[in-house]
């Protein structure tokens, strides 16, 4: 194969030097470099806004074919084309990861593209309940439960076989920073999201032996619809006992989520697994 070459000479100490041939198979190593996850499949859920659509949107910048969901076919197909408008390769689906009927469809959708998966991000979520954890109805309670913390586990128990076969899959989980320093008024959001903390423990022994690596982000107070299970209005009103509990410099932001999980989703964190890693900038409390 014909050498290749640089086409600006290099420049060292204010002299020219000669121009060094590039191999092709340099090069097609610096695309990789820039493009980690090429020839990825990932599957998103809850990942039509906020740091859902953040974490699609860095995934697929990386190299990988996402699979974007949420409830509302309106807002998968707002995000789909955001996503296409930037070249991205992209599909999306309607899936309530509450409902079997869903899950198993977001999987069918999933292997569309090429016959397998390698990653599974969980960052759907639910937070129907502002009050006392102990005057939640039972309903409240299996709600909550079945979205935030049931769901993951019986969308990777479909996704298995096809992530198992790809070699180097990886599964991250979005818990909260709630799990750690529980908010006052939201006491069944934050039982939901320590259980997440368990469950990426648990998960990444369980799945070791089968070379799939399972991690847990603990995203702080990040500025979306749905921050820390709260709307925006909520959420500026509970601000002064927020500040409290966290001690936090700033509000996060989607984006400060994405690029840690694709650097779990790389091969660069292929000795990563088991790990709980909180995305919560400084703070004294946690």
């Amino acid at each position: 194969m014909a050498a290749m070459f640089r086409s600006v000479p290099q420049v060292f100490r204010g002299s020219r030097c000669a121009l060094v041939p590039l191999s092709a198979r340099t090069i097609s190593k610096r695309a990789d470099e820039r493009r980690p996850l090429a020839d990825k499949v990932a599957v998103i859920t809850g990942s039509t806004k906020g740091i859902g659509f953040a974490i699609a949107q860095r995934l697929a910048q990386n190299g990988a074919h996402v699979v974007i969901s949420s409830r509302k076919q309106q807002n998968v197909d707002h995000a789909v084309a955001m996503l296409k408008e930037e070249g991205l390769s992209v599909t999306g689906t309607v899936c309530h990861v509450g409902k079997a009927k869903d899950r198993q469809h977001l999987v069918a959708t999933a292997l569309e593209h090429s016959g397998g998966v390698d990653f599974l991000v969980c960052v759907a979520g639910v937070n129907p309940l502002v009050g006392s954890t102990l005057g939640a109805s039972e309903q409240i309670w299996d709600k909550v439960l079945d979205v935030n913390v049931k769901s993951p586990a019986l969308l990777l128990s479909r996704l298995l076989p096809h992530m198992e076969k790809r070699g180097g899959s990886c599964v991250v989980l979005v818990s909260s920073v709630a799990a750690y320093l529980p908010v006052p008024t939201l006491g069944v959001y934050n039982t939901s999201k320590t259980a997440l903390l368990g469950l990426s423990k648990s998960l990444a022994i369980e799945l070791a032996p089968k070379g799939i690596r399972v991690n847990c982000i603990v995203p702080g107070i990040i500025k979306t619809d749905f921050g820390l299970g709260l709307g925006e209005k909520t959420m500026s009103n509970m601000l002064p006992d927020l500040n409290k509990i966290y001690g936090l410099q700033r509000f996060g932001e989607p984006e400060d989520c994405a690029g840690i999980v694709s650097f779990l989703c790389s091969p660069d964190a292929s000795y990563i697994t088991g790990e709980n890693i909180i995305v919560a900038g400084f703070s004294p409390r946690l």
